[in-house]
This record gives C-alpha cells, sequence and structure tokens, in this order.
C-alpha cells in the first residue's frame, strides 16, 4: 500500500538590513532599514553541505558563522559566492528563535567599512570568514554604506 502522507521539509530565509550611526550615548539612528526581505535562495550546496551532511554528521559539513554584505544581486543556485561581497565577513551569533526559526545575527562598525561608498543590495551566510561557500542568500533595495555608519544584520533561516 502506497502511503498517502509524505513528510517534506521547506527552507526559507529572510533577512533584515539597517544601516545607522551612533549619536551621544550609544544611541543608533536608523538611516536606512530593508525592513523583513525573503524569501531566499538556499544554493545547491547549502543544502548539501549546510542542512543534509549536517543532519547526517558527515565529515566535511558545514555550519553558518558569518554573514557577509555585497553589491550584487540574488545568488541562484549554482552559486558559492556572494556576488560583489564586499568588507569583511562579521561572525553571527546563531540562536533558534523559535521551534522551526534558526536566527544569524551580527553588526558591522564604522570601522569595517570597506572604503568608498558601496552600494549594499545582498547578504549570504558562510561557513568561513573567507573562501568557504555560500549556505544562502537575499537580496533587497539598494541602500548606500557611508563611512561613519555602521550596520544591524539580521537573517532567518524558517523551515516548514
Amino acid at each position: 500500500m502506497k502511503d498517502s502522507i509524505k513528510d517534506s521539509i521547506k527552507v526559507r530565509g529572510f533577512s533584515r538590513i539597517r544601516i545607522g550611526h551612533m549619536v551621544k550615548h550609544g544611541k543608533l539612528i536608523i538611516d536606512g532599514d530593508s525592513e523583513w526581505t525573503g524569501p531566499n535562495q538556499v544554493v545547491n550546496e547549502g543544502f548539501q553541505d549546510y542542512i543534509c551532511a549536517l543532519i547526517g554528521a558527515v565529515a566535511g559539513s558545514k555550519q553558518i558563522s558569518y554573514i557577509g554584505l555585497g553589491t550584487g544581486t540574488a545568488p541562484n543556485a549554482t552559486h558559492n559566492t556572494l556576488e560583489g561581497e564586499t568588507g569583511t565577513r562579521k561572525t553571527t551569533s546563531n540562536s533558534v528563535v523559535a521551534s522551526k526559526t534558526m536566527q544569524a545575527t551580527a553588526a558591522f562598525a564604522s570601522g569595517d567599512h570597506p572604503g568608498g561608498t558601496p552600494t549594499l543590495q545582498n547578504v549570504g551566510l558562510f561557513n568561513t570568514s573567507s573562501g568557504g561557500s555560500l549556505a544562502c542568500g537575499n537580496t533587497y533595495s539598494t541602500s548606500a554604506w557611508q563611512s561613519n555608519q555602521g550596520i544591524s544584520a539580521t537573517y532567518q533561516l524558517r523551515f516548514s
């Protein structure tokens, strides 16, 4: 007899990028907010190395521990890098914020600014501070990053 019930898992990612500057007493003034954008693109290597291999404790499996910003468009399924990645990746603080949601957060200080005035429009999650491979990525409305601004980046992977 054929089972009529099928198990399936969907992974959808959503990101939020907030750009602002600090004023007296450490208060952050928000200059730009992408709001929640998504769903994202989990790339082929993201499914293979970050989800399937990790669940099976397969040698070489990867865990998300860095977030990067870029000036390019959203990745497609075959990408393993973030188009137009700029500046340095930041270590994420990862947590489970709901029974089926992993959240990665990181802050980029004005000192992390790469120079010039990059027009940011994508974000991605990685396993290493440089190189490595992209797990997933997202795009949002462009925002110019000024040298006196910091960035708060939040990325959620929601499983259903």
